[in-house]
């Protein structure tokens, strides 16, 4: 009897290491393919069937829970991946029922022995009865159970994006998000990155397939992986027009160095420096690592943004992408909606407000700080910036949308990005197929 085959044995093995090891499915995704030698149309079977499966986690398994007499946090945890990764062929990939049931079998038979195999088959072919819309109207789902969100976090972004766009933005988060790439300026090209121009980022390209590893500018440092959304972040800040001298830029959060690189590439084709700081060492040596070969780099730092080591008034751009819940960006983290707490805002939005409150003292007068955070929610970004704005007569916020647009230099203008408070932007993945990046432009008096 043959085992089950490697691409559904490495889609297993990625829930395996996001379950027990909270690894991130983006990150482990590349080392599995790679131990199981996964390459072209096995490769993308296998990424949609991880992370796909994460993706429709909660839908899946309120579609298990009606399909087993026996209750679903009961089940073994090895079971349990087995039996989402077959509702997940059976649902949301064109797996034919009879090949996902029997390799999902096989794949039980293999990890975790031949007692729960029955099961396995029974529940599948219950699962195997309907499509998923069917099953949706026979559950009558709610929002959260129809979108597999969490019922807070739908909450938070209904908030943030209207009810009237609420479904699209939901639906959006489980669209699997394309590979986009990022030239770095006066290292590489666009015209060297394989894909179609971005819709708006001048510096980028939406992948034509493949693994961007065997892209030569990817594999030597001078482009690399990069939503549109992040590139849009620096370019803002270094478009921001300035007063006075335009030499020491800052990212007081640079891990995991993303957007540092593309901000060290445009402050070296103007002759600024970038100081590039990052408080945990292992997200430090990200960032070292992302600016190897890069010229335009002052320094790499390890150094509590709360409390930095510079005096006021050090750097003419600083840039804070802050720490925060991330749930701009659950397209391509699916497991973040998972882990993800409410009361994860209680210990992010302070540290949000002090990153940005000590980085508007770093800021020259004349200078330019970018807020941006990967967050669309409002008590990250509206409430973060009113509460700050208290008593700071030194600052204004400013037009980041003005700089979304081609005469700022872009492709084209962001069209609907207009932010909860006049001048700020906000990037959607249903309108822009971006993550959902907040920006907020201050200037200081």
């Amino acid at each position: 009897m043959s085992g089950p085959d490697p691409a559904r044995r490495a889609a297993f093995e990625v829930l395996k290491a996001v379950r027990v090891k909270e690894a991130y499915t983006n990150l482990v995704l590349p080392h599995v393919l790679g131990k199981y030698r996964l390459t072209g149309r096995d490769a993308a079977f296998t990424t949609e069937l991880a992370s796909g499966t994460i993706r429709r986690q909660g839908t899946y398994d309120a579609i298990l829970a009606g399909c087993t007499d026996r209750p679903l946090a009961s089940t073994q945890a090895k079971v349990l991946d087995v039996l989402r990764l077959g509702c997940h062929q059976l649902l949301g990939m064109r797996v034919a029922p009879h090949a996902a049931i029997s390799t999902s079998v096989d794949l039980v038979r293999s990890e975790v022995g031949p007692g729960p195999s029955g099961f396995t088959n029974a529940v599948l072919r219950r699962v195997s009865a309907h499509d998923l819309e069917t099953w949706l109207t026979r559950m009558d789902a709610d929002r959260s159970t129809r979108f597999s969100h969490p019922a807070w976090i739908v909450d938070a972004l209904a908030e943030a994006v209207g009810d009237d766009e609420i479904d699209a933005m939901l639906a959006a988060d489980n669209d699997p998000p394309a590979v986009t790439l990022v030239a770095r300026p006066r290292r590489a090209t666009v015209d060297e990155l394989p894909g179609e121009p971005t819709p708006f980022s001048p510096y980028g390209v939406v992948s034509a397939g493949g693994n961007p590893s065997d892209v030569p500018a990817v594999a030597e440092g001078r482009a690399g992986v990069q939503d549109e959304g992040s590139q849009l972040v620096a370019h803002v800040l270094a478009a921001a027009p300035l007063e006075g001298p335009d030499e020491r830029w800052l990212d007081l959060c640079a891990g995991p160095g993303g957007k540092a690189a593309l901000l060290a590439a445009l402050a070296d084709a103007r002759g600024a420096r970038l100081v590039a700081n990052e408080l945990q060492p292992h997200r430090a040596d990200l960032v070292r690592r992302a600016l190897d070969g890069a010229q335009g780099v002052e320094a790499v730092t390890v150094e509590d943004g709360t409390a930095p080591p510079w005096p006021a008034g050090s750097f003419d751009r600083v840039l804070v992408d802050a720490p925060c819940t991330g749930l701009g960006a659950l397209r391509r983290r699916p497991e973040a909606r998972w882990r993800r707490r409410r009361e994860d805002l209680r210990d992010l939005v302070p540290l949000q407000r002090a990153l940005l409150d000590r980085a508007l003292d770093l800021a020259r007068p004349g200078g330019v700080v970018l807020y941006a955070t990967c967050s669309p929610v409002l008590a990250e970004t509206r409430d973060v910036l009113g509460s700050v704005l208290v008593g700071r007569d030194d600052m204004k916020l400013g037009d980041a949308t003005s700089l979304l647009t081609a005469a700022a230099g872009l492709r084209a203008d962001v069209p609907d990005c207009q932010g909860p408070l006049a001048g700020t932007a906000q990037l959607w993945p249903h309108r822009h197929r971006t993550d959902a990046m907040f920006l907020a432009l201050f200037r200081k008096g």
